[in-house]
């Protein structure tokens, strides 16, 4: 299992770059930031920074979307930044968020998605493609990689992922959603000719190290709740597609009853005054929280599941510990270890 970061840009700039060295240092293999232009520092401009100050991580966006960003403009940055350090970068895209909805526009449709992931991956990967009448291509790109993860809840969304999708990023770590929905990933790659096998399934959710005390497992929830309510708005969404009555987990659906609205202005801030309707059993069932040893059990069983990366939100009090104890005890667990050749 490789295991990843998720980060904000928020100012000053130098700190994301510092946990992004730290991160490398305890072992993770990726560096992901949000990607909402509005409400953070400019994405792309702090990944060219970080991969200054780094030597082995891949970064990307967490996720990026086709509404706010050109598609040919973000490949583009891409394939420079692989020219300039050397195919270092990755691309998880979905439909939109808060980057679309804090300018009061609407995620994309499911059919802009897939073409714009089609437009990004081939630029970026140094090949032509069609796009708007024309034919592109980069004269300048030789040799650049790039994969793309969607990033996917609803099922119309979950069976593009298998059918297109380099990976499949999930942010939430429950254990039951998770099953379905990597199921529902698979089964869409089978049906499409695919491998599944090929497709990377990465889980993303808040990693917070605490103790065995009810005073740190309390402190650890509050500080992770928002995580409940940034779910809620994509599932608000599903419920309004689908209804309620569909094949999403009832586990996912139900907690938004008491969902009465969201402020962007808190997004993904451990602060966050609106989302006293996510209870404490949710975000302990979409969070991974408490002891080593607690992270490495359920890591475990994700990683039973399929999950071959775990990337963990950082929003919170007790990052450099976290990431710490990760570098020091839960990634060496779940890492198979290296045997010397002779």
């Amino acid at each position: 299992m490789d295991f990843g970061v998720v980060l904000q840009t928020n100012p000053p700039a130098a700190r994301t770059v510092q946990l992004a060295q730290l991160a490398e240092a305890h072992g993770f293999s990726h560096v992901w930031t949000f990607d909402s232009h509005l409400l953070w520092q400019e994405p792309y401009v702090v990944h060219s920074a970080i991969l200054a100050a780094t030597r082995r991580v891949v970064v990307g966006p967490f996720v990026t979307n086709p509404a706010t960003r050109d598609w040919t403009v973000t490949a583009s940055t891409f394939a420079t930044l692989n020219e300039m350090y050397g195919n270092r970068t990755i691309c998880g895209i979905g439909r939109g968020d808060s980057a679309v909805r804090v300018t009061n526009g609407r995620p994309t449709t499911l059919k802009a998605l897939r073409e714009s992931i089609h437009v990004i991956r081939e630029l970026g990967n140094s090949r032509a493609v069609e796009y708007n009448g024309a034919t592109l291509q980069f004269p300048w790109s030789r040799g650049s990689e790039l994969d793309v993860w969607v990033a996917a809840y609803g099922p119309l969304a979950l069976k593009l992922t298998g059918e297109v999708g380099d990976g499949f990023i999930l942010q939430l770590a429950d254990l039951d959603i998770a099953e379905w929905m990597i199921a529902t990933v698979r089964r869409a790659a089978e049906e499409a000719g695919r491998d599944p096998d090929e497709i990377a399934f990465c889980v993303a959710a808040p990693m917070y190290i605490g103790e065995d005390t009810p005073e740190s497992r309390a402190h650890m929830i509050e500080q992770c709740r928002w995580f409940g309510g940034m779910v809620g708005n994509h599932v608000a969404d599903i419920v309004a597609k689908y209804g309620e009555g569909s094949d999403v987990p009832a586990a996912l659906t139900d907690y938004i009853a008491g969902r009465t609205g969201y402020d962007y202005n808190a997004h993904g801030k451990s602060s966050n005054d609106h989302v006293d309707f996510v209870p404490d059993q949710i975000v302990e069932r979409f969070c991974v929280l408490g002891t080593a040893e607690e992270h490495i059990a359920k890591l475990e069983k994700l990683r039973a599941l399929g999950v071959t990366q775990f990337a963990g939100y950082l929003q919170h009090d007790n990052k450099e510990e976290t990431m710490r104890v990760y570098g020091e005890t839960v990634i060496p667990a779940l890492t198979p270890p290296v045997t010397a050749k002779r």
